[in-house]
């Protein structure tokens, strides 16, 4: 037997707008006694989500618990940009693209979730919170306008469909001037991530036993493995584990995770003479031809903005780091929308990111019936959509071939030690967002 002991970190962080703007939940069922199930798996964010349904399709017999530390959708699964990405997407790369065999079997993958998730969304009626609306890559400088002609040139290479965007284009669609040009893709689903995450709940609800604010305090894994939490305990032959960086805090893959925050802005309802002035579309969503730049979406009245990494190996953010960077949001939300100098942001929040050095996931089955899904890279709408689903196929054992392909895949490589973490992190994401210049 094998004992986890979880070290928990605060959960108190500001609400994201995303699930502010959600009508309020019904009443939280906390898991109270003891629970016996056929499968336990903690955390319900994208992963876990996704990993319930699939065991619910193939194992429709059996009982399905999942266990949350907060309320659904409050978490990191509801504090993401909701952009649902099937092209390649590498964060630290200049201009997002890999090699062409590794991209060509990503967009595979990353398909494969997309469309999991669209047959959700029209099994439980959530297509108000999944739209396939595309993705707009927006230059800012020349710099970054030849990253998206490269970019451009990559995806001819795939055989991807595109359209360039230039300076009209772009100020007909976003109602600014800042950008120089762009690069439009059709496949990005656009989401309400914590609308669509709540939507899942709901809608699995009749299928799969759902505990929130039920915190996993200890795991004991062996013939049964067992799940306590502060009020009760889940007893289960087999446990999947979609806590994403906080397999960590269970001890899992020790110095092998890099967490990392990032931070958004939501501005109040604008008025109707705001949206007038500035124009352009009701609904769009923008990705910075650096990856270290600003994201922006248009969600009909409001507009989101997302910009800022920071290191945060304590996987905890507080209310006045929050408040720091959302100065920097308002700077780069008033250098693209001056017309709109006054509308104040609304919300405001942080959301953690699991990374790796080598960019690779932690998957597979890491005890005897324990497996793992997690470490998204900063994709956790599509790649935990996409590994919670191939974990559950792992688990039972189907002959689905993606699975073959994720676990093909290295396992997180080990950190620097903790002094260099420490200095270089920090440092390391300082320079490349200084890189990113105006597209900040």
């Amino acid at each position: 037997m094998s004992v986890h002991k979880a070290v928990r970190t605060p959960a108190d962080m500001p609400v994201s707008g995303w699930y502010a703007v959600l009508p309020p939940p019904p009443k939280a069922q906390v898991l109270r006694g003891r629970y016996m199930a056929d499968w336990v798996i903690v955390g319900a964010g994208f992963a876990g989500r996704a990993a319930a349904r699939r065991l619910s399709q193939l194992v429709p017999n059996d009982r399905i618990a999942v266990v949350d530390a907060q309320r659904v959708g409050w978490g990191a699964a509801g504090r993401n940009s909701g952009f649902m990405i099937d092209l390649p997407h590498e964060l630290g790369g200049e201009n997002y693209g890999g090699s062409r065999d590794h991209d060509l079997k990503q967009i595979q993958m990353n398909r494969a979730a997309i469309e999991f998730s669209a047959s959700a969304a029209e099994e439980f009626g959530l297509e108000p919170y999944f739209v396939r609306a595309g993705k707009i890559h927006g230059a800012a400088t020349d710099h970054g306008l030849r990253s998206l002609r490269e970019f451009e040139s990559h995806l001819v290479g795939l055989a991807e469909d595109f359209r360039s965007l230039d300076a009209a284009d772009m100020k007909g669609i976003t109602g600014t001037d800042f950008f120089i040009g762009g690069t439009f893709t059709p496949g990005t689903v656009m989401a309400q991530p914590a609308g669509f995450i709540r939507g899942l709940a709901g809608g699995l609800a009749e299928r799969v036993k759902i505990f929130e604010n039920s915190p996993a305090t200890l795991i004991e894994t062996g013939a049964e493995h067992r799940v306590q939490t502060p009020e009760g305990e889940i007893v289960a032959p087999r446990l999947i584990l979609t806590v994403n960086g906080h397999l960590e805090s269970f001890g899992f893959f020790k110095r092998r995770l890099l967490h990392i925050f990032t931070y958004a802005s939501m501005t109040r309802p604008l008025s109707n003479s705001e949206q007038a002035s500035l124009g352009g579309e009701r609904h769009w969503g923008l990705i910075p031809a650096d990856p270290m730049g600003s994201t922006i979406r248009r969600i009909g009245d409001r507009i989101v903005v997302r910009n800022t990494f920071t290191y945060n190996p304590s996987m905890t953010t507080s209310e006045g780091q929050v408040e720091k960077i959302g100065h920097k949001h308002d700077r780069s939300f008033n250098a693209r929308f001056p017309m709109l100098n006054g509308a104040g942001m609304e919300y405001r929040w942080g959301g953690h990111l699991c990374l790796s050095l080598n960019s690779a996931p932690a998957f597979g089955e890491i005890e005897d019936r324990v497996y793992v899904a997690g470490c998204c890279n900063g994709l956790g709408t599509v790649k935990g959509t996409l590994y919670g689903m191939l974990i559950a196929d792992l688990a039972v054992g189907t002959e689905e071939p993606l699975v073959a392909d994720a676990l093909r895949e290295p396992s997180p490589s080990t950190l620097y030690p903790k002094p260099l973490m420490a200095v270089g992190a920090p440092l390391r994401l300082w320079a490349v967002q200084r890189r990113a210049g105006r597209e900040f």
